[in-house]
Order: C-alpha cells, then structure tokens, then sequence
C-alpha cells in the first residue's frame, strides 16, 4: 500500500521537460562527450567501448552524490575541488595528446592502447562540468512530493540519459570516422578534436 501511494505522487508530467532540459545541458559539448567523439574517430567505436563504459559509470557516481546532497559538500572542502580539477586536467591533457598523435584509422596498429575503462571512470567522476550539469538540472523540476520517490524518479531518468547521451556521442564518431581514412584529413581531424577537448575543459574550470 505504501508503495501504491509513493506511486501515485510522481508527477509524470513532469518527466518529459526534465528530460529535455538534461539533453540541453548534459548533452551539450564538453569534456566528456567530446573526449569521446574524439576517442571514436581516432580509434573506432568498438575500441572505445571500454572508456565509455567508464565514463557512463563515473557520470552516474556523479549524479548519485548529486541526488544523496554529498556534491555539495564535498566540494565546500578546500581541497577537492582544486584536487579533481588537476585530476581531472591532466588527464585530458594525457587523453588530447594520444588522440592528436593516434594514426588514421586505416593504419591504426591494432597493439596501440586506446583509452581504458579506468580512465573513462576517471574522467567522469573529476569532470567539471558533469558537478555543474548534473546538479542544475537535477534541481531544474519537482517530479514527486515524496523527497525520497523523487530523487529516486530523477536517478533513475537521469541515468538513462547519461547512456544516451555518451552512447550517442561516441556512435557520432562512427559516421564520420569512414570519411577520415585519408591520413591528413584523418592527422586535421584527431588534432582538431584533441584541441576541442582541451578549450572545452578549460571552459568548464573556468565557470
């Protein structure tokens, strides 16, 4: 019975403008989703599957703390933001280098190591802008009267989108991977996207 009644306090109304307002923010370039674009063109999508599996699980960790209120606190900490910021930098720096430098794809060595999971994981716990994102849309609707129902409702939703959304990014790259077989626009290609993932982390630390 009680859970007949948790039930029947979702707004599911609700549910629909939740999801498109974590599209617009959550889906919206950053060092996440283009690492992962960039990740694809320079060493195919099936390679990369691996590193989106981490960064899908250490987006989700992110949007846990969100909803248990520990983001907040964490943060407040003098140490960790800076601390996740330099994690979070280096390792993109690490990521853009090996992506600017990986060989077209017709010639990839198959022995070269392409992005881990671990890495991925890493990458999606100490993204700046998953901290921002995830929060503001996370407060962005009410979609139960029940504080519990509803930050359940929203992880729930949340999580789903957070596997559409890196899922779809990396797949991108499989539509335009075919057309970078050339070495130079393939070299243009992993040089550009490697100089992306850099301004679009430096703009996420900056806000």
């Amino acid at each position: 019975m009680t859970l007949v009644l948790l039930a029947t306090s979702i707004r599911w109304s609700a549910l629909p403008a939740l999801l498109l307002t974590s599209l617009a923010i959550m889906g919206s370039p950053g060092p996440a989703t283009i690492s992962l674009t960039a990740t694809g063109v320079a060493f195919g999508v099936r390679r990369s599957a691996r590193y989106l599996v981490g960064v899908i699980t250490g987006t989700i960790v992110v949007l846990v703390m969100v909803a248990a209120g520990l983001t907040g606190a964490l943060l407040a900490l003098p140490a960790v933001r800076p601390a996740f910021i330099v994690i979070a930098a280096a390792y993109i720096l690490y990521l853009a280098y090996h992506i600017a430098t990986a060989p077209p794809l017709a010639a990839a060595d198959r022995d070269a190591p392409a992005p881990s999971l671990a890495g991925g994981l890493l990458l999606g716990v100490a993204n700046p802008k998953a901290w921002v994102a995830i929060a503001a849309v996370f407060v962005s609707a009410r979609v139960a009267a029940h504080t519990v129902v509803d930050a359940g409702v929203k992880v729930a939703a949340l999580a789903l989108m957070v596997v559409a959304i890196n899922a779809g990014w990396l797949v991108a790259a499989a539509w335009v991977a075919p057309a970078l077989r050339d070495p130079v626009r393939s070299r243009r290609a992993n040089v550009g996207l490697a100089a992306a993932l850099v301004v679009s982390t430096a703009a996420a630390v900056s806000h």
